[in-house]
């Protein structure tokens, strides 16, 4: 094993191999920052290229598009409260209210520095678990992912700022909206209206961007000024760069916990990205010893959901390797292009080409650490978005997002969309609802319904009794009654 995790190193040095990394990763940052196309529109266009090209040179292109495009989308969450990537949303909660509070550079700083170390995080733990991966992973059927996303679901209790009651209505808004379309365990047609466009649900993109972009440039553009509400020096903003960097270091317990989340729920087959950033914000948030400043501008906000996003990719990786079933959205088109080049993923995978899988394993890592370094290198000139009169910026911030929409299916609809949501995306704002809720509701409102009937139907009503399925029962239950005990406990105390 040892000298097919060198033999894997050594041919990402080879000096094709490393410049296709430097080009996949350079296109994928371009991608994620410009909100509303992501890495799974930017892999579907580079999937037919690969045609005829050896496996290690298609698939470190396609993987290094694929680390790019996350912390890429990052970036413009941080400071213009867009979304590059749906995963990203969590990172806007408190990275754009330190980009307001002139700590941009900060926010940076520490969400490329726990990126980075979350993706080495991930790599490794993947090249750990490669020999043990398999009763893990068999150990989850439909009952256990019921559970986990209903985990996920009891985050909105965590998340929401200020009005609880605010905050579970948002959370409901959003179920509902998760509701739309074909039910995918029964193909049943729902809440279409007689229309065909909703028969495939409302969209993720669309709604994301429309409940924080769009709200945010019109209330810059009514109020005018600047993002930033500092005057610093761009010398200053380099050193709040350096200060992010540091600020992992100062919550490093946090980052490898929120790590080792991301990574858990990356190998879980069917859960999805956006589980992860919200999962380890949630648990930030929660283990907090000041929880009132999150949403408000802290720096672990930006750190957990950011080392979960990047760490999440090596366990997604390792499920696709393993067993041929794709950990994530953007495995799902890493796994075709798997087939392209003639390699069928399985529990063979990781005998007949265990060299492959580490040099795998190392790309990730490697491509992870070079966007980093790249984004942190621009950084200070990054920040300037955030010192522009936004007058000037907002046709950009509105433009861009827009084409981003269109370029993923060439919809007009899907522009619509997404511009009558701002109307929900602006009253939630103004009137105190939480939008993180509500997104939170949306992505595992269905990932729940689905797992549930499935559950229901192959295990009967006893399908809560399994093992596995009994712990997750557990955990909700103390994520559930954490707050309130701790709140007892004080008061005793005191």
């Amino acid at each position: 094993m040892l000298e097919a995790l060198l033999q894997g190193f050594l041919f990402l040095l080879r000096f094709d191999i490393f410049a296709l990394m430097l080009i996949g990763v350079f296109i994928g940052l371009i991608v994620g920052i410009i909100p509303g196309i992501g890495a799974i529109a930017a892999l579907s266009v580079f999937l037919p290229m690969i045609w005829g090209m050896k496996p290690e040179t298609a698939l470190v292109l396609m993987l290094s598009v694929a680390c790019g495009t996350s912390q890429g989308g990052s970036m413009t969450a941080i400071l213009i409260n867009m979304p590059g990537t749906a995963p990203s949303a969590a990172t806007l909660l408190d990275g754009y209210p330190m980009a307001q509070q002139g700590k941009a550079g900060r926010a940076i700083g520490a969400g490329l520095t726990a990126s980075a170390f979350g993706g080495l995080f991930g790599g490794i733990i993947m090249m750990t678990l490669i020999p043990v991966v398999r009763p893990l992973v068999l150990s989850f059927g439909s009952p256990e992912l019921f559970f986990l996303a209903l985990l996920g679901i009891s985050f909105i209790t965590t998340i929401t700022s200020g009005n609880m009651a605010k905050g579970l209505v948002s959370g409901a808004i959003g179920i509902i909206l998760a509701l739309f379309g074909y039910q995918s365990a029964t193909g049943i047609p729902r809440f279409t209206f007689g229309t065909a466009y909703l028969e495939d649900g409302i969209k993720l993109i669309p709604l994301t961007l429309g409940l924080f972009a769009f709200p945010e440039v019109v209330d810059l553009a009514v109020s005018g000024g600047k993002i930033s509400r500092s005057s610093k020096t761009i010398m200053a903003v380099g050193l709040d760069v350096i200060e992010g960097v540091k600020d992992v270091f100062r919550h490093f317990w946090l980052f490898l916990r929120c790590s080792a989340l991301g990574t858990f729920i990356g190998i879980i087959p069917g859960v999805g990205a956006e589980i992860a950033t919200f999962a380890s914000y949630g648990h930030a948030k929660q283990t907090s010893k000041h929880p009132e400043k999150f949403g408000c501008g802290a720096v672990e906000g930006v750190i957990a959901p950011e080392a979960a996003s990047n760490a999440k990719e090596g366990g997604a990786l390792l499920t696709t390797l393993a067993f041929g079933i794709p950990g994530s959205a953007t495995m799902a088109l890493i796994l075709g292009a798997f087939l392209v080049v003639g390699i069928a993923p399985g529990p063979k995978m990781l005998e007949e080409h265990l060299a492959l899988s580490f040099f795998l394993a190392w790309t990730v890592i490697i491509g992870n650490v070079l966007s980093s370094v790249i984004l942190l290198f621009f950084a200070k000139h990054l920040v300037k978005v955030t010192f522009i009169d936004v007058r000037i910026i907002a046709p950009l911030i509105l433009i861009f997002p827009t084409i981003g929409i269109y370029s993923v299916e060439g919809s007009m609809t899907d522009v619509v969309t997404a511009f009558m949501f701002t109307i929900l995306g602006y009253g939630t704002k103004h009137f105190g609802y939480s939008r993180a809720a509500l997104i939170l509701g949306f992505i595992l409102g269905e990932l729940a319904e689905t797992y549930f009937l499935i559950s229901l139907n192959a295990y009967g009503m006893g399908f809560p009794l399994r093992p596995v399925s009994i712990i997750l029962i557990l955990i909700i239950i103390f994520g559930m009654s954490y707050d309130p005990l701790a709140k007892i406990w004080q008061r005793r105390r005191g």
